[in-house]
């Protein structure tokens, strides 16, 4: 597994080592008003009218409820409704089905995912994913790794990168170890690859592609680069638990025999779907411990190669 950083390629250096490769940036966005016009408009007129690096900016819009999708199309992208693409399939929520669902309605030949809720970041980001892949052809999937802004301590990912995602790596896949940000959502990936990847449609996307990666391709398929500094909006301790358990059930299909013995329900208002009954506990308005029970969607979608195409 290589690292770099971001400055070892420049623009021209990239155009150039482009050739006729196709490049998607793709943006999956969920009640994100208020960042991902930025986002779009920036990429936009750095990467694709100032240099010819980027050939499309899709966002993937995942069931939002403000105006997500006309302030991305306002900025120059292509949105796509996710329910929307090939609704032969049907729809889930979440991140890794609108991932998912952009092979059907991007082209490029390598997937650039950013996401869409970035506060302090620059567009270097792009081409700095960019380079392992378009530099070297063994590579296939790149995972970014930054600093996040007022940080005092290490490089963390995150408190589900540090609490679960790490500690499941070291014991189960120690080869992927030495990923500084295994969760990032900054990465990059040939469709080649991707579409040939089980994707769990919530947020244990990253997880699975990396540990899918590494039994499919080899850890020397996988490079990650040093992309400075970004800052994003952070989730709040309840939901942080949901996708912890997304990213638990990902890894317990992984694991030998996972298929027949990976902790996940069928839940009762979701027959066709795998999830999972996650309980937390809150102190209601009278002062008493009450439940708060979720069912949490642990499903994947087929590899998108395998998809019938639509009718």
């Amino acid at each position: 597994m290589s690292t770099f950083r971001w400055t070892d390629w420049t623009l021209d250096a990239l155009v150039a080592l482009k050739g006729t490769t196709t490049v998607s940036l793709v943006v999956p966005a969920r009640n994100e008003a208020a960042t991902v016009g930025e986002v779009v408009a920036r990429l936009r007129a750095a990467l694709m009218e100032t240099v010819e690096l980027v050939d499309e900016i899709v966002v993937i819009d995942s069931d939002s409820t403000d105006s997500t999708a006309e302030v991305a199309a306002a900025a120059g992208a292509s949105v796509f409704a996710s329910a929307g693409i090939r609704p032969d399939l049907g729809t889930f929520p979440g991140k890794g089905e609108a991932m998912w669902k952009s092979l059907f309605v991007t082209t490029g030949d390598v997937i650039v995912f950013m996401d869409a809720d970035l506060l302090e970041w620059d567009t270097h980001f792009v081409p700095g994913l960019l380079g392992p892949l378009l530099a070297d052809p063994s590579v296939e999937l790149v995972k970014g790794f930054y600093e996040r802004p007022g940080e005092a301590g290490p490089l963390d990912g995150g408190r589900v990168t540090e609490l679960v995602a790490r500690p499941v790596l070291a014991l189960g896949w120690p080869e992927l170890a030495g990923l500084v940000q295994p969760l990032a959502g900054e990465w990059a990936i040939r469709r080649s690859l991707f579409e040939s990847l089980s994707v769990p449609v919530g947020y244990a996307v990253e997880i699975a592609s990396l540990i899918d990666t590494l039994g499919a391709r080899g850890s020397g398929a996988i490079a990650q680069v040093d992309l400075g500094v970004r800052g994003h909006s952070h989730q709040g301790l309840l939901d942080l638990g949901l996708m912890a358990t997304q990213l638990l059930a990902a890894v317990s299909r992984r694991l030998p025999g996972g298929q027949e013995s990976a902790a996940v329900a069928v839940a009762s208002d979701a027959p066709d779907c795998d999830s999972a009954r996650l309980t937390q506990w809150a102190r209601g308005g009278g002062g008493e411990i009450e439940p708060l029970v979720r069912d949490v969607l642990t499903h994947e979608r087929p590899p998108a190669r395998a998809v019938q195409p639509a009718q």
